[in-house]
């Protein structure tokens, strides 16, 4: 997983941000990073996948390619996750954290009724 970060990185300390699935929490994984001290690992939260920036973009990937879809053999999926990926490149935009501002609402007029 780790492999070639020091050689893409060759100065200064690395943080990885990772999720808490067991498998970055490996054996192998912390024997490795105890032979790379500049390379720290941090978990975000318990239940607080929405930090994870992967898991959205997973989400929408898997339906735009995966949802609904039957495969014959691998070239079926190499082809479904080349043209979603095709499709979602071309409208990609930059990713925002949290919800838009929502717009102000213009004050109701209020009516007094003289009877």
């Amino acid at each position: 997983m780790f492999e070639r970060t020091p050689d893409r990185c060759p100065d200064g300390e690395i943080w990885i941000v990772t999720d808490n699935l067991s498998s970055h929490n490996s054996v192998s994984t912390r024997t490795w990073l105890e032979d790379h001290p500049r390379i720290h690992h941090a978990f975000i939260p318990v239940g607080a996948c929405w930090l994870n920036l992967q898991e959205g973009w997973w989400r929408i990937f898997r339906k735009a390619a995966l949802a609904g879809q039957s495969f014959a053999n691998p070239d079926d999926i190499a082809y479904a996750t080349a043209l979603a990926t095709s499709q979602l490149n071309s409208r990609a935009k930059p990713w925002i954290w949290g919800r838009p501002t929502p717009p102000t609402r213009q004050l109701r007029r209020r009516y007094t009724y003289i009877v």
